[in-house]
């Protein structure tokens, strides 16, 4: 039994608009799902990743409208990182930056910017192994399309001492000096840690969880080896497109558990997905309330291909 590296990464915002005009067109990502925070269904939760929403490549936020910023501290996140294929490719995200308004320092193989939110995102030549995941745009070419997630770091007190619920329950590998790796069948992923400088402050900008890929047939095993390591584990809960546990490692974070099935194409037409607003299915009987509360969001998808129409 093993993990199969990442499924996905959720943050918050304080603006679902410029979520979507940031991650599905400046970064050229698809709006894979449109729905709602199932403990807060008056606020979006909006999923961006590949053409099919693969496990890997999926970057998902909370909208809580006006939300202050916040900064990443001890037992937080504090970067994702984002393959691509090239160093000619970091040339491009660079030059497409600067003419969308976002700085950006090239460091070697690493891109480094900030979103809107300021939450911190590095591009780096992925070379190792991870099958690509691209989404298409019409401004990016597939050649310097984003290929899935790498790897993220978090500041953790104690950031270099072993974890035996990373290593000896989930199944990392440990590279020494806080790095760590996850190998999956198909995918890997880093994760590592820094030395934790403050305390931090939820908000927008911030990372909330990170989750784990489960193969389906795993899952309620995984959840058991928790918590016979001593986690804090959830019930299974069913987010619609995945099971999910939860439960916080040793230094903090909220890790989630999640499995490959059903997959974001169980209530949307694959060609269609993130065009329309879906719901949960316990908060179906809320929607024309929800969609008089939340704000409209204009995919830039389906805009192109009415420009395209017309």
């Amino acid at each position: 039994m093993k993990l199969e590296g990442l499924h996905h990464i959720t943050m918050i915002t304080g603006d679902a608009q410029k979520n979507v005009e940031f991650y599905a067109d400046v970064l050229g990502l698809r709006l894979v799902k449109k729905t709602v925070n199932f403990d807060a269904p008056e606020a979006y939760h909006l999923y961006f990743g590949d053409e099919r929403g693969s496990a890997g490549s999926i970057l998902t936020w909370f909208e809580f409208a006006g939300a202050r910023p916040g900064h990443p501290g001890a037992g937080m996140i504090h970067t994702l990182q984002l393959g691509v294929a090239s160093e000619a490719t970091l040339d491009f995200w660079a030059d497409r930056l600067t003419a969308k308004g976002y700085a950006s320092e090239r460091a070697g193989r690493t891109l480094r910017f900030q979103d809107y939110d300021g939450l911190q995102f590095e591009l780096v030549v992925a070379e190792d192994g991870n099958p690509p995941l691209r989404a298409e745009h019409p401004d990016v070419p597939g050649e310097h399309a984003i290929l899935g997630l790498e790897g993220a770091r978090a500041y953790g007190r104690d950031h270099d001492a072993e974890a035996p619920l990373l290593t000896q329950t989930l199944g990392f590998s440990s590279l020494g000096g806080g790095e760590y790796r996850v190998d999956g069948e198909e995918r890997h992923f880093h994760w590592a840690y820094d030395p934790a400088t403050e305390a931090g402050v939820q908000g927008a900008g911030t990372v909330h969880h990170i989750a784990w890929h489960s193969r389906d047939a795993d899952h309620v095993a995984w959840q058991q080896r928790a918590r016979e390591a001593g986690a804090h584990v959830t019930p299974v809960i069913d987010r619609d497109y995945f099971h999910s546990i939860y439960f916080r490692e040793p230094r903090g974070i909220l890790f989630e558990i999640a499995t490959t099935s059903p997959g974001f194409a169980v209530d949307e037409d694959p060609a269609h997905l993130g065009e329309e607003l879906r719901l949960p299915k316990q908060h179906e009987p809320l929607r024309p309330q929800l969609e008089r509360v939340l704000t409209p969001v204009v995919n830039p998808r389906i805009a192109q291909r009415e420009r395209v129409q017309s």
